[in-house]
């Protein structure tokens, strides 16, 4: 198994200005955690670069353009989506490489915490996305509070979400600290299942895909020789791994 260039620049950029740890962290769930990623602190020009690149690339690789349209063709979505706040610069970023770099040109818009009562008022600023088909962008879903929030702000403006990506998949099962996907008939489900198959309730073929997998925090360990921490990666999977990726490669 390996990770493409755009992760492991994304990965030691991140490790460098501590927006990726690994050790030992207690999370809101009360698990202990073998990482901890702060997206928040990834906030220089360079990382927003190297962050909306390995967002085209994952956009690209997974909602392929169609090849039937004309002149060019054509990503099969109009509009990125960013919810406030962090999903702001995520959208605004990726919609400017998309068209540098690949040149598609979609829209983006995003949303305020509070309806404007001046002005063109409303919550959404950008783009209109009634009629229109929308991808949004998160950054790590824990509960998936914000995503939902933002797939009910997009739909009662008129748009549909065809999917979400979001910058790291944790590939972890909801609930608490008790959780053991190793107790046999454990239904425990995770937030990235939930969120994908309330969008399938309206878009059959919506997807929730990640830029980086927990497997992909795993690979670039095992590349730099981190044998401790790579153990206890595994051993956090083991027991709160979603069940179709606990037995894969790295287990």
């Amino acid at each position: 198994m390996s990770i493409q260039p755009y992760q492991k620049e994304l990965l030691q950029q991140a490790e460098e200005v501590g927006a990726l740890k690994f050790g030992e962290f207690v999370l809101k769930s009360g698990r202990l955690s073998p990482y901890f990623f702060n997206a928040g602190l990834m906030s220089t020009g360079a990382i927003l670069n190297t962050i909306a690149r390995a967002y085209a690339e994952t956009i690209i690789a997974t909602f392929p353009p169609s090849t039937t349209t004309t002149p060019t063709p054509a990503l099969p979505f109009d509009v990125l989506f960013g919810p406030a706040y962090k999903g702001i610069s995520l959208a605004a970023c990726t919609a400017l490489v998309l068209s540098s770099s690949s040149a598609y040109n979609v829209g983006f818009a995003y949303d305020r915490k509070e309806a404007k009562d001046h002005g063109e008022g409303g919550r959404l600023v950008g783009v209109p996305v009634a009629g229109q088909r929308v991808l949004i962008l998160d950054d790590v879903m824990t509960a998936g509070t914000a995503v939902r929030g933002a797939v009910e702000t997009v739909r009662s403006a008129g748009g549909t979400v065809v999917g979400v990506v979001q910058l790291l998949d944790r590939e972890e099962v909801g609930g608490g600290v008790d959780v053991d996907v190793r107790v046999g008939g454990s239904t425990a489900r995770s937030t990235v299942q939930d969120v994908e198959e309330m969008l399938r309730e309206t878009v059959p073929d919506a997807r929730v895909v990640s830029v980086l997998k927990m497997r992909d925090l795993m690979v670039y360990l095992e590349q730099r020789g981190k044998g401790e921490d790579l153990e206890k990666m595994r051993g956090y999977r083991a027991r709160y791994g979603r069940q179709d990726v606990v037995g894969s490669s790295l287990s």
